[in-house]
């Protein structure tokens, strides 16, 4: 018998990955590759949609390359994204109308501003969506393309534009010229999943559907939005090409945002558990069950999973803008370091003196949970002439673990129960220094996975759950075997000491473009 595996392809903020698994939910190979960031602005920032794509497709041949894996040999795939990332596309020619606009991304703040200022738009918004009006989502980014890009318009108008974020552009993309059953048309198979459609702040999550008043609100054409499937779907998403980069005719069952798909990768199938996910942002996600819950403290709703039509587990989440993202502004802009990795040690050798009494806020998006002020920007405070590099990658470190505790202390409050532990996972979670550090911030233990890359975990679960690769819960639930527990060993009243100093280097970040005004532009782009 031929041994079967799962791909997934993980697109994420600054790289995509192609993971393939085995049945045993091990990693068989696993390649990678960074894309640029388009910065054309002070607070915008852009990708290439194509420049993606291209990534996809390379690092899936050479991830089959690696395992020696053929394309027959791929039982299904599964994709999980960045998810708010907004591309709109010509569907006769598959060319972007204009770069994808990232989630961290503020050009929007004073629309959404407006939104909120208005207490009818502002109640429509959350209690259909669950969100909160923000630049992060993407219902502002489609109508500032709708009325910036002529060509956006005129698209529209004749029935030719399309809107997906990532999931679906790279959906679109993989089935295009597919003659299945799926795209019979031969267009690509423009859908997304439950979970992709709750971030775009046009979904109304108790009835599963796109929101009419809110596509109104926006002037946004109902016929550029994509179909919305369950986001583990025997239907499946279509099925790639056989001239594509799996060299074969494969199905993709599975579609996940990609911090829901986390949640799935860290079994956290019951209401109340809870995990964080560490990469270029923080995402702390906790299950809800299957009734919504709306956050009076600025949490959002959103959908955790769909593996049924029409039914579906929701999710308290804070989301923090800048985590992963920090330490490679050290690496990239400061040059502060050469690589991620010396941060463990770097931060290691300070550690009896921790920061040194410095604060950073990496505010570079403004805050998001609980502050919501796209006006704050970041700051480093507390420096003196004793302050050394080291302490600065300290305090780097520290903003991780102080904005994650800001988030599970609102949601600790709002669930009426704190968590005797967090579940961690993502890149970051690798770095054993980092993980203590949370444990003490927090107050109580960490809980590490074997497979940190538990967000391709969990797609590779969506897509083999829908046709029978895995047949339960239970499976996943054996598969995720804990790596190590962080307990922690500050006591109380240091933590408290050094959170008030974190919660008054927030106070002083809050606000700044209301006191200082936009910076003048300028293009930049680092890659």
């Amino acid at each position: 018998m031929v041994e079967k595996y799962i791909a997934v392809i993980d697109q994420g903020t600054t790289s995509t990955r192609c993971i393939i698994f085995d049945h045993e939910g091990k990693i068989v190979s696993s390649e990678f590759a960074e894309h640029q960031q388009i910065c054309p602005r002070a607070g915008w920032v852009e990708h290439d949609p194509n420049e993606i794509l291209e990534k996809v497709r390379s690092v899936i041949k050479r991830s089959m390359e690696r395992a020696g894996v053929q394309g027959d040999q791929i039982a299904a795939v599964g994709v999980t994204n960045q998810r708010e990332t907004t591309v709109l596309w010509d569907k006769l020619t598959g060319q972007p109308v204009y770069n994808a606009i990232v989630w961290q991304d503020t050009r929007t703040k004073r629309r959404c501003s407006d939104i909120r200022e208005n207490d009818a738009d502002e109640s429509l918004t959350h209690l259909k969506t669950g969100l909160y009006a923000h630049p992060y989502f993407s219902a502002s980014k489609i109508e500032w393309v709708m009325k910036n890009v002529p060509a956006a318009y005129e698209k529209a108008k004749n029935e030719t534009l399309l809107f997906g974020n990532i999931d679906t552009w790279i959906i679109w993309n993989l089935t295009r010229g597919a003659a299945n059953k799926s795209t019979p048309e031969k267009n690509g198979a423009h859908l997304t999943d439950y979970t992709n459609a709750s971030r775009t702040m046009l979904f109304d999550i108790e009835h599963l559907e796109w929101s009419q008043d809110l596509l109104q609100m926006f002037g946004i054409p109902p016929g550029i939005m994509p179909e919305v499937r369950p986001s583990s779907n025997k239907e499946s998403f279509g099925y790639t090409t056989a001239n594509g980069p799996f060299g074969h005719e494969v199905p993709i069952y599975g579609d996940l945002g990609d911090q829901q798909a986390a949640l799935v990768g860290q079994a956290c199938f019951d209401p109340g558990e809870a995990k964080n996910t560490y990469g270029t942002g923080c995402f702390l996600l906790a299950n809800l069950g299957d009734k919504p819950k709306f956050s009076q403290r600025g949490l959002l709703t959103t959908i955790a999973f769909g593996f049924e039509k029409d039914r579906c587990a929701y999710a308290f989440e804070g989301s923090v803008a800048i985590a992963g993202a920090a330490v490679q502004w050290l690496r990239d802009n400061l040059k502060l370091i050469a690589s991620s990795a010396e941060t463990e040690s770097m931060a290691k050798s300070v550690s009896a003196a921790g920061s040194g009494g410095v604060y950073f806020v990496p505010a570079f998006s403004g805050l998001f949970v609980p502050y919501w002020d796209a006006d704050a920007r970041g700051i480093m405070t507390g420096l003196t002439r004793y302050t050394r590099k080291e302490h600065l990658v300290h305090a780097t470190l520290e903003s991780i673990c102080w904005q994650t505790r800001d988030v599970f202390d609102v949601m600790t409050e709002e669930m009426q129960a704190k968590g005797k532990a967090l579940k961690v996972d993502g890149g970051a979670a690798r770095n054993d220094y980092l993980m203590q550090l949370q444990a003490d911030i927090l107050g109580i233990e960490v809980i590490r996975p074997v497979v940190t890359e538990t967000t391709s975990l969990g797609a590779a679960y969506a897509a083999g759950l829908a046709m029978d690769f895995w047949s339960s819960n239970k499976d996943l639930q054996e598969i995720c075997k804990i790596d190590r527990t962080f307990v922690p060993t500050w006591d109380e009243e240091k933590r408290k000491k050094l959170h008030s100093g974190w919660t008054a280097a927030v106070r002083r970040s809050m606000g700044w473009l209301k006191e200082v005004g936009e910076l003048p532009p300028s293009g930049t782009t680092s890659s």
